[in-house]
């Protein structure tokens, strides 16, 4: 048995963990979470993914996914409505920053095959907090984009009763594709008080998801 994933997606009790911040305050703030050094992106809404091998590794690239199949290495994502995605795997994890130009491009297909090609394939996949259709109006051309890609369950309405995408479905539709069940939390970043969400209150906070492998002293506050 290889050494297994964990990961934490933070709210708002874990304070803003925006990368733009003060370095020596979010330092801090990411000692609390996940002790040793992260390794965070420069998010692009592409499909790049990194492959980090020791803490702190790639930092600051710009990318949308970093891949990890050694212990005691934290891998990070931001967001404040695009989706937080975590993939597990037998020895190796990988967190994908996915929003919906993200998907479109790849970058869940992306994920999968660095860690395939590492040799630990993902066998299951969590999402965290992200916003949902019924706060998600979407324009019709970005929508039927996002739906020739994944098919139209991506299509909802919001509260209003307008067009919308369902994040959450098309981040499902594109694990389905390599066989790969999500669990999503359900939380939605634009009804819930205790998250950041850009679209519902144009917060400039970000929340993250960050994972790594049991085997090394790393401590989980």
């Amino acid at each position: 048995m290889q050494a297994g994933p964990r990961f934490v997606f933070t709210d708002r009790a874990h304070g803003d963990l925006a990368v733009g911040n003060d370095p020596a305050l979010l330092a801090e703030r990411r000692a609390e979470v996940v002790a040793g050094p992260w390794t965070w992106l420069h998010q692009v809404h592409g499909p790049r993914v990194v492959v980090v091998s020791q803490p702190g590794q790639h930092a600051g690239a710009e990318a949308d996914a970093a891949v990890t199949v050694v212990p005691g290495v934290a891998v990070a994502v931001h967001a404040a409505d695009c989706g937080p995605l975590v993939l597990l795997a037998d020895g190796g994890v990988a967190v994908v920053h996915a929003g919906w130009r993200g998907l479109v491009a790849g970058v869940v297909e992306q994920s999968v095959a660095a860690l395939v090609e590492l040799g630990r394939p993902p066998t299951a996949a969590v999402l965290g907090p992200t916003i949902r259709a019924h706060h998600y109006e979407f324009g019709p051309d970005d929508l039927a984009r996002v739906a020739d890609r994944f098919g139209s369950t991506v299509r909802g309405s919001t509260t209003a009763g307008t067009p919308a995408l369902d994040l959450p479905a098309a981040v499902a539709a594109a694990l389905a594709e390599h066989g790969i069940t999500l669990t999503d939390t359900g939380v939605c970043t634009a009804c819930s008080a205790q998250h950041w969400s850009h679209r519902a209150r144009a917060d400039r906070g970000r929340q993250a998801a960050v994972a790594w492998l049991d085997g090394a002293a790393m401590a989980e506050s």
